[in-house]
């Protein structure tokens, strides 16, 4: 009870300095035992055929902290490392799903930006999405993390695995500069910024993509709310639009998905969890990736964007597009239907 009631005293968020309340699809479970736990989990790997259920239904209705405490009492029990143990026991995209729970949010964020560096050719969108959605305080943290898990920097990893202005972008994001949102609306500020941005792009020939940048990613998110729209004053087109006008290829994509996580953080996820699951082939990998890093995060909300602009809820689409232990898992961290 101690571990709940702590929980929820900490069920707000700071977005760049802002409190934002959390609202996670993951919380703490109540009378929770780790050693029962851990108990149950040794005889489900041990089990002939692996009991995959037993452990989904455990490590999916815990949140982070209370899966370390399982982590401990069956380490000191079967005298092996759970994460081990269940690399052995699963396979797949639920191997995947649970193992990245076994981590915290900014271990999983960070081993994932990894993972989109890794090896020949970089995944973009991935790198996009995670790089553009974290908040200033989230930044921070898996920066922090990133040091301790692969002895880097992930700034210098950015600027390795990237290029060109694309590079200057996502480095100027990384270095989580972004202003603390003001109680004062700067209206000055704020026109200042959208003529800026009109006259380094749209009014005159080529862009000047630097001036961009630093709008981009040094001021607050409700400021720049409010320039996107202050924007349409001078510019024949939304800030969109501009974009896809003035800039191509990796660069257009990351500004766009840049203007999504600020003008809509929570219908951006719900847009590319829809998109991943359109065709027969879901894209697992997206899908497990946000599921995973945003259930304990703000997952409610985005379940509440995706119904209001896809006609059906994230649940029944989960259903519809997935399959066996892998969408029981999803399900039960997507924690109910809308």
């Amino acid at each position: 009870m101690a571990l709940v009631s702590e929980f929820l005293t900490k069920l707000t968020l700071s977005y760049g300095g802002e409190r934002e309340p959390k609202c996670p699809t993951v919380v703490p479970a109540y009378d929770f035992n780790p050693d029962e736990d851990a108990a149950k989990i040794e005889t489900a790997i041990k089990t002939k055929g692996v009991d995959e259920q037993m452990i989904i239904d455990i490590l999916t209705k815990r949140c982070c902290s209370q899966r370390s405490e399982i982590a401990f009492e069956y380490e000191k029990r079967a005298k092996k490392d759970l994460v081990s143990a269940l690399k052995g026991a699963l396979s797949g995209s639920l191997e995947h799903l649970i193992l990245g729970l076994m981590k915290s949010t900014a271990q999983y964020d960070a081993s994932e930006l990894k993972s989109s560096m890794k090896g020949l050719g970089t995944d973009e969108d991935s790198l996009n999405e995670m790089v553009c959605s974290r908040n200033k305080e989230e930044l921070m943290e898996i920066k922090k993390v990133y040091r301790e898990m692969f002895k880097k920097d992930l700034e210098k990893d950015v600027s390795g695995d990237t290029s060109g202005d694309v590079a200057k972008l996502l480095l100027a994001l990384v270095q989580a500069k972004r202003d603390e949102p003001s109680n004062v609306v700067d209206y000055e500020k704020i026109d200042n910024d959208a003529r800026a941005l009109y006259d380094a792009g749209v009014k005159r020939k080529g862009t000047d993509v630097t001036t961009w940048i630093t709008i981009f990613s040094e001021r607050s998110v409700p400021h720049l709310q409010k320039v996107f729209e202050r924007y349409k004053r001078y510019s024949p087109y939304d800030i969109k639009e501009s974009i896809r006008k003035e800039v191509k290829g990796d660069l257009e994509k990351s500004f766009l998905t840049l203007v999504e996580c600020l003008e809509n953080k929570h219908l951006f996820f719900a847009s590319r969890l829809n998109d991943s699951m359109k065709s027969k082939s879901v894209k697992d990998k997206v899908v497990t990736r946000i599921i995973v890093s945003r259930c304990e995060v703000d997952l409610m909300k985005i379940r509440t964007e995706f119904k209001r602009n896809f006609g059906k809820s994230l649940h029944q689409t989960i259903l519809e597009h997935t399959k066996g232990d892998y969408q029981r898992a999803l399900l039960n961290l997507c924690g109910g239907d809308d």
